[in-house]
């Protein structure tokens, strides 16, 4: 299943040139990684209060396709790749329209809220992600 989420570029996330600003596009992404968890129930400050364990970004791979621009509307999508023990492995998509600008690869690691060290992740959230047959 694949989750979407819009974005309308503004002045603040262009460089001199009207183009939004390279690091920018991982915002967008992000944005739409903290909403794609919220759509199957998990708020993320709820995950730590509670459970004690956090997503941090372990790796990326990006790839810029073509320039975003001010006042773009932009659909970032998310898609889960690979489930494991300790980590999520998704991959991103920003779009204008039909236009593909940016695709990545992202690697999230579950870690202890306090020591940042890799736990497994819980049960619940391992199953809201799992495809059903």
């Amino acid at each position: 299943m694949t989750f979407r989420w819009p974005v309308r570029v503004y002045w603040e996330d262009t460089d001199a040139g009207g183009v939004v600003y390279y690091a920018n596009y991982l915002k967008f992404m992000e944005r739409a990684r903290s909403e794609w968890l919220r759509a199957f129930g998990f708020e993320q400050d709820v995950l730590r209060d509670a459970q004690g364990v956090v997503f941090v970004v372990r790796r990326v791979e990006i790839d810029y396709l073509s320039p975003a621009r001010f006042n773009d509307a932009l659909e970032v999508s998310v898609a889960l790749h690979r489930a494991g023990r300790a980590s999520l492995s998704v991959r991103q998509e920003l779009v204008r329209g039909t236009q593909r600008l940016a695709e990545a690869a992202i690697t999230l690691a579950c870690v202890d809220a306090t020591d940042f060290k890799p736990v497994k992740m819980p049960a619940t959230i391992l199953q809201a992600l799992s495809p059903t047959p």
